[in-house]
């Protein structure tokens, strides 16, 4: 192996997924790192998602036995159910093909969850809130860091991974706004009583040019994600009417899934545009790269955004240990991630717009052409990363 990075001190901006799977896999290989996260606290946020085998991996191979306290609060998946608008099943598809093919399963559960899972394996002292970075200007010593409020510091390495609205991707590249992809989403975590799903199931309602996902995500706790074909958005001016027009377009569903939104507190509905960026070419500049959303955002039809992000981190762990300074890690870590990315950031806005046709009305992937991959070969490809060993 060649000799180490030359980095100490590290900053990790974002204390999101990422953010903190970073610094648990970096505080292990010896490295001082400190995370900033912009929210004044760590609140109940987030809706519910999928991790998938090549993330389940990532994170195994970040933090040894987490698997098992995530399944605690999470809901192992054995079998998928689509429904209609009316609530009925239509069709159930067993989903224990994912264990037998990958050796791990599929598994939904709360992103705010899995945050306290993470912040639970880094010291409270390395997690720094209510730090909005807001720029950074580097040297060849090391990065000079701002935030809000005239705070200032100084790191050899600096790690963006915060989101799809990254101010250190901002300050890298100038590439504005994110890109809206004409697909609009509610949703939100609730803790109640169900009658739509059975413990260890998935659901998902078919509808014209709307859809919604129904998850078990653990402790009692039930999410649902609503989403409809809109070219033009704009967001509610309150909570209170961004509930009210979730109930205003799913009037004519079936009472059961239109209970599940009427007993949502609207503090707890989460709507926001779906969006995504052109793949980038480069993520870094001398001492600054970034990480997860803040360099590959990616619709979330294929459930790739925190999965590919858990790769990222493993990738990234991997390059610092075994380059002996921060442009050869850094420039190993693009070689290693960015093709992979770019084509589940390409796939995945397709994806999102293949939500709301019909059968006769899709079309073949153009990036399954260009790969000359079925989509169970693409698939493949996608679950059976394995990260290297850190």
């Amino acid at each position: 192996m060649q000799e180490e990075a030359q980095v100490n001190n590290i900053a990790i901006i974002g204390a999101g997924l990422g953010g903190l799977a970073c610094a648990i896999a970096l505080r292990k290989l010896g490295y001082e790192v400190q995370v900033y996260e912009k929210a004044r606290d760590f609140r109940p946020v987030g809706g519910g998602f999928g991790l998938l085998p090549n993330g389940l991996k990532c994170l195994d191979a970040i933090e040894p036995g987490i698997l098992s306290l995530i399944k605690n609060s999470a809901c192992e998946i054995s079998q998928t159910v689509l429904k209609n608008n009316q609530g009925e099943t239509i069709r159930t598809n067993k989903s224990a093909r994912y264990k037998d093919k990958y050796g791990l399963p599929l598994i939904t559960v709360w992103w705010w969850h899995l945050q306290q899972i993470l912040a639970s394996k880094v010291p409270e002292n390395n997690i720094h809130l209510n730090h909005r970075c807001i720029g950074f200007t580097q040297d060849d010593n090391g990065v000079d860091i701002y935030f809000d409020g005239e705070k200032k510091l100084r790191a050899d390495l600096l790690i963006g991974a915060d989101g799809i609205n990254s101010a250190v991707r901002e300050t890298l590249f100038k590439d504005g706004k994110a890109r809206y992809l004409g697909s609009m989403s509610w949703r939100a975590v609730i803790k109640c009583d169900q009658q739509l799903l059975n413990p260890g199931e998935l659901g998902f309602v078919k509808s014209d040019r709307e859809f919604m996902y129904l998850l078990n995500v653990g402790d009692g706790h039930f999410s649902w994600l609503y989403r409809q074909l809109l070219l033009d958005f704009s967001l509610s001016p309150n909570l209170d009417a961004a509930k009210s027009q979730v109930l205003s377009k799913i009037a004519h569903w079936g009472k059961p899934l239109q209970q599940l939104v009427e007993m949502t507190p609207s503090e707890r509905i989460l709507e926001a545009p779906i969006c995504d960026r052109p793949p980038l070419d480069t993520w870094s500049t001398g001492r600054v790269t970034l990480l997860g959303d803040a360099a590959h955002p990616m619709a979330p039809a294929l459930g790739q955004g925190a999965n590919s992000t858990f790769e990222d981190v493993c990738e990234l762990a991997w390059c610092l240990t075994h380059y002996k300074n921060i442009s050869e890690a850094l420039t190993n870590y693009e070689r290693r991630r960015i093709k992979r990315t770019r084509i589940i950031q390409n796939r995945s806005a397709e994806g999102e717009m293949d939500y709301y046709k019909t059968e006769e009305e899709k079309s073949p992937s153009r990036v399954l052409q260009q790969l000359q991959m079925s989509s169970e070969e693409f698939q493949n490809w996608i679950l059976s990363y394995q990260p290297p060993t850190i």
